[in-house]
């Protein structure tokens, strides 16, 4: 006779691929969310992601979303563990076992698989993300800033949501051990999950929330500002909400009708049935699906746009070299930059240099009220402007501007765009005489050489004259263009780097965003500047190779060969950790995907052994599970690659209100990824098939 233990070790072993399911589906979340939050708390990364910056929000944003995910899919996984373990409690109760014994037995039988299974996830998260980290630093760039430290605290992230893994698995064990009739919980595994029929207009009706949703959450913001003068506040995100909930009903309506109209109703319909009787997961794990792999290529779309745009500015200068420095400097002479390219057997070509002032401008700017409320207020000293006059920048360009007395014109970039500029100012001030001129903006001028943080105008040749009367050294600058005859070597490109950094005095390095006008208008309202207080980039002549250094540095050079090679080692560790975005995502999208089928095969076992009794071909019976699988791999894919392609063009748009040719080039190029996309989920698509035949025992058509 066998024991009450024995009894259970059969079970138990005769339920093994359901526990080994489990545990699988366990580990790989913890081993996910820690390894996501190992990046997020790491020190290497925060350094470079500015707090309060965009990046920082949109890396949250995502590490929101995949929690949730992955929160969604632990415990959809306990729920199917217990639904498949419902029959060993069901025999025991059966063979007179009391819910007084089963209790402690359960509890302690849950709380070792599912602890330890989260236990060792989290152990292996961060050696996870260390290994894809150096694997980035052995194939694509290697630098000191690619040194990985980690900041313990990620742990507690890894802690919540093991006791979040651990109380959903106790509270799923009581509730199925609860149950009293036995054949009740025998049968559990066998009930389905039927949606109830919905209207053929769902899914259109899905896709304009979804479209709606966007709309209002991405534009919302801006709209509260303008009209109620206040900063918008965090639950303005509310209005993303129906973008879930069109979403829902799109994968509800694909789930149950379909998008397109069978003239045979029985064509298809044992796939159909099984689709719509354990539907309710079946969607519930696609919506997941679908935002992570969104999320995926929001963090892989990141890499064109950042990379992109960056080659094809740099490619597009007219210029080889740009110097920017003080006046007294006198590295950028031509005979020093002469002398210096001999030595690397290179000549100096169309060499260019002027000088030109910096002014003040008055400007509208937005004063911080009580709560999120501001007012609009104009400043006399509202920030600092570069200006050339009309002949300096033609000499330097070569591009004739014509100016009228009165006037000033903002330079933007090729594209006509000059996000950073002033184009409300009425006076300019000579910040040493304090003389006055006043103006009125006149436009923009396209020269992407000069276009970037710091703004570049220009005036007349009489207003500039007027206006550079008396100024003092501080506020003069010069700036230097030059090409390399029969072409650049890197060697000569660093050098002339490191000999300009060495040529500055000992003071700290001057930050890009640090304006002396700005600092002086405070100073005159008795505030303090808020750059003299910000510890958010602090800079160093130490570390000329650092990614802060070389984005913040208001002399930065514009070196073209320089920036084409070292352009990886500068964004290395932004670029890493979008990449490390899409490789989370996409790999928790793919094992909920390959969880779900498996599932959909083990439950729907004996509808194809009845198949198989009734004499269907393998043929029909891989077209059934090619039914099944397909929904679950394609439609999230398609709708979250095309809902993220669409917002990205969307955000392009919304820029500038139009699309620059280099936006297009970098949407062609999220095109391409997103194809590589659906070839590595197809991929997984087909692995999984087999392994679904090999579950089934159904041989290859």
């Amino acid at each position: 006779m066998m024991t009450m233990r024995e009894i259970q070790k059969k079970l138990r072993k005769n339920n093994s691929k359901n526990y080994t399911l489990y545990v699988f589906c366990n580990f790989i979340s913890l081993m996910l969310i820690t390894a996501y939050s190992a990046m997020m708390f790491s020190p290497t990364v925060l350094k470079v992601l500015p707090e309060g910056g965009d990046s920082r929000k949109q890396v949250t944003a995502i590490f929101v979303l995949a929690c949730v995910g992955c929160v969604v899919f632990t415990i959809y996984a306990a729920g199917l563990f217990f639904r498949k373990k419902s029959k060993e409690i069901g025999t025991m109760m059966a063979l007179g076992a009391s819910k007084k014994r089963l209790r402690p037995i359960l509890l302690s039988e849950t709380v070792m698989l599912s602890g330890l299974s989260s236990l060792v996830g989290t152990a292996a998260g961060m050696p996870f993300a260390w290994l894809i980290w150096q694997g980035f630093r052995l194939l694509v760039v290697n630098s000191k800033e690619m040194n990985l430290a980690f900041d313990m605290k990620c742990l507690w992230v890894s802690a919540a949501f093991l006791a979040l893994v651990l109380a959903a698995a106790v509270v799923l064990a009581f509730r199925y051990l609860g149950r009293t009739n036995v054949l009740d919980v025998i049968h559990e595994e066998h009930k389905n999950e039927a949606i109830r029929p919905i209207g053929k207009k769902c899914g259109i009706l899905g896709i304009v929330l979804l479209l709606a949703g966007a709309v209002a959450g991405y534009f919302g913001g801006s709209i509260y500002e303008s009209i109620f003068k206040a900063y918008a506040p965090v639950w303005i995100n509310l209005l993303y909400v129906p973008v879930f909930i069109g979403l829902y009903m799109i994968l509800l309506h694909t789930v149950v009708n379909g998008w397109t109209a069978h003239k045979n109703r029985y064509k298809g319909i044992i796939s159909r049935s099984m689709m719509k009787f354990q539907g309710k997961q079946t969607v519930n794990n696609m919506l997941v699906v679908t935002v992570l792999i969104a999320g995926a290529c929001f963090g892989m779309f990141y890499l064109p746009m950042m990379g992109g745009s960056q080659i094809m500015e740099t490619n597009g200068r007219p210029y080889d070299y740009s110097f920017r420095y003080p006046a007294d400097n006198t590295f950028a002479s031509e005979k020093n930059l002469t002398e210096l390219a001999a030595k690397e057997g290179l000549s100096i070509d169309d060499y260019r240099n002027t000088s030109y002032i910096t002014l003040g401008m008055d400007g509208e700017e937005e004063i911080e009220d009580s709560g999120n409320n501001y007012h609009v207020e104009r400043r006399e000293f509202s920030n600092e402007g570069r200006f050339f006059s009309a002949s300096q920048f033609r000499h330097m360009t070569g591009e004739k501007v014509t100016v009228s007395k009165g006037q000033y014109l903002a330079v933007g970039d090729n594209d006509g765009n000059a996000l950073y500029a002033n184009d409300t100012a009425t006076l300019v001030t000579n910040m040493t005489t304090k003389e006055q001129l006043k103006v009125k903006f006149g436009g923009v001028i396209k020269y992407g050489m000069l276009s970037g943080e710091m703004g570049y105008y220009v005036l007349s040749d009489e207003d500039y004259a007027k206006a550079a009367k008396g100024l003092a050294g501080q506020w003069i600058e010069g700036m230097t263009f030059f090409n390399i005859k029969s072409g650049d070597n890197y060697q000569f490109a660093d050098s002339l780097y490191r000999g300009f950094i060495d040529s500055m005095d000992d003071k700290a390095p001057l930050q890009t965003y640090y304006d002396r006008v700005a600092k002086y208008g405070a100073e005159q309202r008795g505030e303090v500047y808020w750059g003299d207080t910000d510890e958010m980039t602090k800079l160093s002549f130490d570390h000329p190779d650092s990614s802060e250094f070389r984005q913040f540095w208001a002399y930065m050079p514009k070196i073209r060969t320089l920036d084409q090679n070292d352009f990886m080692r500068t964004f290395a560790v932004f670029m890493m950790m979008f990449l490390f975005i899409a490789i989370i995502c996409m790999l928790s999208a793919l094992i909920i995907c390959y969880t779900r089928c498996m599932t959909i095969a083990i439950n729907n076992r004996y509808v194809f052994d009845d198949l198989k009794r009734l004499g269907a071909s393998p043929k029909f019976l891989n077209k059934e599970l090619r039914s099944q699988a397909g929904k679950v791999f394609s439609v999230p894919a398609i709708v979250g690659m095309a809902m993220m392609y669409l917002l990205y063009f969307m955000m392009m748009y919304a820029n500038d209100s139009k699309l620059t040719s280099g936006e297009l080039v970098n949407m062609g190029i999220c095109f391409i990824v997103v194809l590589l996309f659906a070839a590595v989920i197809y991929g997984v698509y087909r692995v999984t098939l087999s392994k679904m035949r090999k579950q089934l025992a159904i041989t290859k058509a």
